[in-house]
């Protein structure tokens, strides 16, 4: 059996980290000041990855916290995933040039499938489809927009580009600590042979105990539980290999 992968969040806001409720951004947490050592305290901590989101970048369509995110690179030695405003293949190639192990695409999958289908198989292994949802609908442009496309839809038609993994977000839970629809993400994963990563809700090790009992999902992302010490990387990780 695979190892069920953690990724530990660090959300970006005008340079600092924060937590958002709902993907709002009148509702942002500042938990550091400095990108750069919230990383290494991650990579120190033990875990395999970062997953880094560019909030500012989301919104606006396209990079906005690129010091930031070098400062994430410089502050660990694990691979780092990264996502928000990504919408054309030179901002794909410019981050991977940079040092970031796999960019994300979220609104340009939806709004341009053709670009994030094509960076899935210019990079293979690099491209993940990160997939917002709210109600089973895609969510877009920073959560802003809810689309008529239905997340499973969305992810099965993703499903021979070669993308590196698909991120299924549900922004309803994402922020607010109750907990991680793990029906919804079962349902996809069980449909799919890509990977399925979960987001957004997970509150603590029985989230983590319970995505691996319902099978199919490859990991989780794991944001304010860690920052507000409801689980420690400690507790995360020992869930993750039981």
């Amino acid at each position: 059996m695979s190892l069920f992968q953690l990724y530990p969040a660090i959300d970006l806001k005008a340079g600092k980290v924060v937590r958002l409720k709902r993907g709002d951004m009148d509702q942002a947490t500042i938990y550091a000041e400095d990108p750069g050592a919230q990383a290494a305290a991650f990579d120190e901590a033990g875990f395999d990855w970062l997953h880094v989101v560019d909030l500012d970048g989301a919104f606006a369509g396209r990079p906005a916290n690129a010091e930031a995110v070098a400062a994430i690179l410089k502050g660990t030695r694990r691979p780092v995933q990264l996502g928000g405003g990504i919408r054309d293949m030179a901002t794909v190639e410019a981050w991977l040039s940079r040092g970031v192990a796999r960019v994300i695409l979220g609104s340009a999958a939806v709004k341009d499938p053709e670009f994030a289908r094509a960076a899935c198989k210019a990079f293979p292994g690099k491209v993940a489809v990160g997939i917002d949802a709210k109600d089973g609908m895609v969510a877009t442009e920073g959560w802003a927009e809810v689309s008529s496309v239905s997340a499973l839809d969305l992810a099965l038609s993703f499903e021979d580009a070669g993308a590196a993994a698909i991120i299924h977000t549900d922004i309803d839970r994402d922020g607010m600590l109750g907990g991680v629809n793990v029906a919804a993400t079962a349902e996809i994963a069980a449909r799919l042979a890509t990977p399925v990563i979960a987001s957004g809700g997970v509150a603590g090790v029985q989230d983590i105990v319970a995505l691996k009992a319902a099978g199919h999902v490859a990991g989780t992302i794991i944001g304010r539980a860690l920052y507000d010490g409801r689980l420690t990387a400690a507790e995360a990780m020992a869930a993750a290999r039981a």
